[in-house]
């Protein structure tokens, strides 16, 4: 996972500094987003579906692979000059063919190999490794770019390289058994059970819109060159900011968990973030938004434990694959198509307006979910909680 996350990070670092610098519109980092979004609600749930019938091992190892062909064609094409986007958007569109195919299946490992009684430290522990390649990658992806181009995608095909080693040597416990109806019904079957339990339909949907809305992140290259004018080491440490955070507050998880109150909790951390975003926007100096960024990650963080532990002692592991694409979908639907949403947000309205009016939305979905999802808001113990989605009386 550290290597991997750490060769991702570094290139999306790259990537964004590229796309922009072609044009310097705004749009065409929406557009990186809208790239990669695009193969997740086609492929996600069949993926889902394998990652319940066939070694989850294997499927995470086939995704790693598509991740060094893609970088293999960033190298390439900044070997060729990157005077144009069309290859970005390519290549972007490959990365989440990628996510798509590996992702459930590398949810769906961790409850599995994991006892249920220390599930939310394992992971904020988890959580905590990938925070430490999305606060070292960026920093070390923008020096590379700033000292060589191509350097950078070279480290990241060697990462993905020992990543891609390291899953083929691991053993991954118990593999999913499997079913013997590969049909439509079966594939839908983690859509079903979201639909019908309240407390998961109102945490995983809770991402979707608040992040839609409240990401900042596929702006920062347009920060860091127009804004704050720091350039692209300066939009590695923009970039890593947010993980500095989260490292902090998933290590103060891993020793004190969230014990009560666990709805609410999740509610509050999510309204607190979109602030964070509005403060960011607000910012005209590095060290205001660096602390911005961080605060954000920080909370951030807290809702994504939360959420992620919300979803395995609700999901029967037999459908966890299914569920966790289910998720996937949703979160790809606020992350990267949040990035299309931004980039258009910010070609019509400019950088700062279209950050702050996002930011503002974030607080009045999650002042708005307590009303819809009163159920997610009433979860008190996350140990209480049962596949059923209802708790222990």
């Amino acid at each position: 996972m550290l290597a991997t996350g750490l060769a991702i990070e570094m290139s999306f670092v790259a990537m964004g500094w590229q796309v922009y610098a072609v044009r310097s519109n705004p749009l065409d980092l929406g557009l990186v987003g809208l790239a990669m979004f695009i193969p997740l609600p086609l492929l996600a749930l069949p993926a889902g579906h394998l990652a319940d019938r066939f070694p989850r091992r294997t499927l995470l190892a086939i995704s790693i692979g598509l991740d060094v062909a893609v970088l293999l064609g960033l190298l390439a094409v900044t070997r060729a000059g990157a005077d144009q986007t069309w290859p970005f958007f390519l290549l972007a569109f490959g990365t989440g063919v990628a996510s798509a195919l590996g992702s459930p299946a590398s949810r769906a490992m961790t409850p599995s190999l994991v006892p249920r009684e220390i599930l939310v430290r394992a992971l904020a522990l988890r959580s905590v490794v990938f925070q430490v390649s999305v606060i070292v990658g960026p920093a070390v992806g923008g020096l590379l770019f700033a000292l060589h181009s191509e350097l950078v995608y070279a480290v990241a095909v060697a990462l993905s390289g020992v990543a891609l080693l390291g899953i083929l040597l691991l053993r991954a416990g118990r593999d999913p058994a499997g079913d013997s109806s590969p049909d439509l019904a079966s594939v839908l079957g983690g859509v079903r059970l979201v639909r019908r339990t309240p407390v998961l339909l109102g945490a995983i949907s809770l991402d979707l819109f608040a992040v839609l809305f409240g990401g900042a992140v596929a702006l920062l290259p347009v920060f860091a060159k127009d804004v704050l004018e720091v350039g692209p080491a300066g939009l590695g440490v923009l970039r890593a900011a947010p993980a500095v955070g989260a490292m902090c507050s998933a290590i103060v998880l891993t020793r004190r968990p969230v014990r009560r109150h666990a709805g609410r909790t999740l509610l509050i951390v999510v309204g607190l973030y979109g602030v964070s975003i509005i403060v960011f926007g607000l910012s005209q100096v590095m060290w205001l938004s660096l602390i911005a960024l961080a605060v954000g990650g920080a909370l951030d963080m807290v809702s994504v434990v939360l959420r992620q532990t919300i979803l395995p002692l609700t999901t029967p592991d037999e459908l966890r694959g299914r569920v966790n694409a289910v998720e996937m979908v949703f979160i790809s639907a606020s992350n990267e198509l949040g990035a299309f949403e931004s980039g258009v947000a910010a070609a019509l309205l400019g950088a700062v307006p279209a950050v702050v009016i996002g930011g503002a939305l974030t607080v009045a979905i999650a002042v708005g979910w307590t009303r819809f999802f009163p159920a997610l808001a009433g979860v008190d113990r996350l140990d209480e909680l049962r596949p059923s989605g209802t708790a222990v009386p």
